[in-house]
């Protein structure tokens, strides 16, 4: 094993504070007694108190977890019903088309996606609000589930499922007993993705909300346009401790899924 020099020692730490040390200074600043953002006053938790009594900031945060829920179980839906057509139909026509058309949220810009789907309200005469956010953002984290649960559904014995078949469970009786429980880490962590992923959004949400329907992270950054508040910073750090407990738990699920397969 290589051990690292100097050089490689120094670049990784810089590479690291250039990532972390303005999310770690948010943090630290949030606790900061002093209405100034750039000023240490000493130690406080006022503007945790201001933030919870502000009912715009809470009334947001309640849409983007209003939001984040649907968003995410119609993701987990539609990323579920894609890998199972992608996995288990076999070859086909317009298979790859298919699966290109369901990834491609993946790998668009989110202007564009935010566009095309206001677009698409505007022409279908449905009235923008919280459900025409949930379907925006059920569009690119149905991609992201798509990914985790076809990987798992790859590496399932299919003869397991055949076996029920055999024992008198019928297609549909043979997959809820046997094939979602397998397939019940995948699922939740495509779930807790795709709620961190609609939680997380700014530019599709600006383009497809409506009056009552504003959304934290469009709340945070309307209000940063005037300058950067104490409140701010206790959002950011709300809101970077949920994203990263959401994140954790989706990654030891998907880690524990690998290793009961390895076994």
């Amino acid at each position: 094993m290589k051990r690292l020099g100097s050089i490689h020692i120094t670049a990784l730490t810089f590479g690291l504070a250039f990532l972390y040390l303005p999310i770690l200074l948010v943090v630290i600043f949030s606790f900061n007694a002093s209405k100034l953002v750039t000023v240490w006053g000493g130690f406080s938790l006022h503007w945790y108190g201001v933030l919870f009594s502000n009912s715009a900031y809470l009334e947001a945060a309640l849409n983007s977890l209003k939001i984040a829920t649907t968003a995410a179980t119609i993701a987990t839906l539609l990323g579920t019903l894609g890998a199972l057509v992608l996995t288990r139909l076999g070859r086909f026509p317009g298979r790859q088309a298919i699966g290109g058309f369901m990834l491609a949220p993946m790998v668009l810009p989110e202007v564009i996606l935010g566009v095309s789907t206001l677009m698409l309200f505007v022409s279908l005469g449905i009235e923008r609000g919280l459900l025409t956010v949930a379907l925006a953002h059920a569009t690119f984290g149905a991609a992201f589930v798509l990914v985790i649960v076809q990987s798992k559904l790859v590496s399932l014995d299919p003869n397991l499922e055949a076996a029920a078949r055999d024992l008198g469970a019928g297609p549909v009786q043979a997959f809820l007993l046997v094939t979602v429980p397998s397939l019940a880490p995948a699922l939740v962590a495509g779930w807790l993705l795709a709620f961190t992923l609609s939680l997380d959004d700014v530019v599709v949400a600006s383009f497809v909300n409506g009056p009552g329907a504003t959304t934290l992270p469009v709340r945070v950054y309307s209000a940063v346009r005037l300058g950067v508040s104490p409140e701010i910073n206790a959002i950011s750090t709300i809101l970077l401790v949920v994203v990263s407990a959401v994140v954790i738990m989706a990654s030891l699920l998907q880690k524990q899924a690998l290793m009961r397969d390895q076994r």
